[in-house]
């Protein structure tokens, strides 16, 4: 079954959460089965696990949560020293079973599994190239391409094949890949993605995870993050780190701050909730409204919402209440609780909204299809007045690095003023954050970022039109089903 939309459209797509363990006398199974519970914010479409224990890799994966995909007898099957975990959100290739990660093929050094954050913009000229080298693809993602670059690249030893793929790769990838007896984590020159390496109860193992929640839930102590352009490698010797690749810029996206990430993770040695709190109070100072109450949409604006109450002195309540669970479910409702909509996600409180002026504080505004319910929502509970307020600038150009957003004639920002799109969403006014303002939240210096989803300045050269279906078009071969049953463990 398809998972259930997010109710509310506006919002924009997770990338995935990716995890690595090297444990040995450890249950790494089972604590990449805890890692990806952690991560399960940055993607609902599938899940999966590999694990090496010296001789073998073994695999399972399909589509569903954590805990729908993982129970205890999958887990006890999965034996080793050495884990990687994925929890997808599809940003190239469609949602389906064959695109479940982990991914195992076969190199000259032996099987790898790779596990993969991200989008590489130059997919189909690689797999093209690949296709004519006599590689023949299971699935229709980039994930295959980076993995079969990887084995098909020249290099003694696996450093040498990953640094060579890395010279052809553009775009955003955080990877964490496996053999049989070695774990490692890589990152893109521009760091697009993050990625961070722990230390597990002191004694020689490793963590890497896409967040540092991850570590905590672990009891993992949290190290550093993997540097741009850096390789680390983990085996019997101990922790190793290569110069993997450089770019002559940096290119952090903005969006693990606005919304991807979870609130207590660390990223660039800022709280991902100190963050959201500052946008917030930056909002107040550029956005000013006279207004009885603040709300945050929950959850990824509730920190924010704050951060706005207490810079304008306006209370800040919890007036509309997130049924988390509906979003993640894979029941497919009949279709009478669809033509409810967002009533099926949030529930307001009239008692507390009626009457009064409201300041609502959000995350962003893409497509600009759903926010007008939540605003109708509100007005039916008795708000008086609905001043939007949104954490990030106007979203006017796509993302092509591990973001599903929308095309560019899609998005609200660029076909609209933003006067307009406040009269489209049904708002008494709308005030977006500034990109200069945003910058100030962060606390981190610009050029740290991507910021073309703002200002349609790529860090790269991308194709404006690039679609997350565009490798379906190449054939799947008749091993796909020979691949199914392999994930499923038959």
């Amino acid at each position: 079954m398809e998972q259930l939309p997010d109710m509310m459209g506006a919002s924009l797509k997770e990338s995935c959460g990716i995890f690595g363990v090297y444990a040995p006398g450890e249950e790494v199974a089972r604590l990449t089965f805890f890692g990806l519970y952690a991560l399960q914010h940055r993607g609902q479409e599938s899940s999966g696990i590999a694990t090496a224990d010296g001789s073998k890799i073994r695999l399972h994966a399909a589509m569903g949560l954590v805990s729908q995909v993982f129970n205890e007898a999958a887990l006890d099957q999965l034996r080793g020293n050495i884990a990687i975990g994925h929890n997808r959100y599809s940003t190239t290739g469609s949602s389906r079973k064959f695109n479940a990660q982990p991914l195992v093929v076969s190199s000259p050094l032996g099987e790898i599994a790779l596990a993969h954050n991200g989008n590489i913009v130059n997919a189909e000229n690689l797999r093209r190239q690949l296709e004519d080298s006599g590689y023949i693809f299971k699935t229709t993602t980039d994930s295959e391409i980076i993995a079969y670059l990887i084995a098909s690249s020249p290099g003694k030893n696996l450093i040498d094949k990953i640094k060579h793929a890395m010279g052809r790769l553009q775009g955003a990838y955080s990877l964490v890949i496996m053999t049989r007896d070695k774990l490692l984590g890589v990152r893109d020159p521009m760091g697009v993605r993050p990625l961070c390496l722990g230390s597990l109860n002191g004694n020689g193992s490793w963590v890497l995870a896409s967040e540092s929640c991850a570590l905590d839930h672990l009891g993992a102590d949290f190290i550093r993050e993997v540097k741009p352009g850096e390789v680390v490698m983990v085996d019997s010797a101990g922790i190793h780190s290569f110069k993997g690749g450089k770019a002559e810029k940096r290119a952090l996206c903005i969006f693990e701050y606005i919304y991807f990430a979870r609130p207590d993770s660390l990223i660039n040695e800022r709280r991902i909730y100190q963050a959201r709190w500052a946008m917030g109070e930056q909002l107040a100072k550029e956005y000013p409204r006279e207004a009885d109450l603040v709300i945050g949409v929950p959850d990824s604006a509730t920190a924010a919402g704050i951060g706005y109450s207490l810079a304008s002195g306006v209370p800040y309540t919890e007036a509309l209440l997130k049924n988390r669970y509906v979003g993640r479910t894979f029941i497919e409702p009949e279709q009478r609780l669809r033509d409810l909509g967002v009533k099926l996600k949030f529930n307001p409180m009239s008692e507390i909204i009626s009457g009064r002026r409201l300041v609502v504080v959000d995350d962003s505004i893409v497509r600009g299809t759903t926010t007008p319910q939540v605003i109708n929502l509100l007005r039916r509970a008795g708000a008086k007045e609905v001043h939007m307020c949104i954490c990030a600038p106007p979203i006017r150009y796509p993302c092509f690095f591990g973001v599903d957003m929308a095309t560019r004639g899609e998005l609200i920002a660029a076909r609209m003023t933003i006067p307009e799109i406040a009269k489209s969403i049904g708002a008494d006014s709308l005030g977006y954050l500034s990109v200069d303002g945003l910058i100030k939240a962060v606390d981190l210096p610009r050029d740290t970022f991507c910021l073309a989803c703002f200002t349609g300045s790529y860090p790269v050269p991308v194709q404006l039109e690039m679609d997350k279906l565009a490798l379906e078009t190449h054939t799947v071969t008749g091993q796909d089903r020979e691949f199914c049953e392999r994930i499923d463990g038959k």
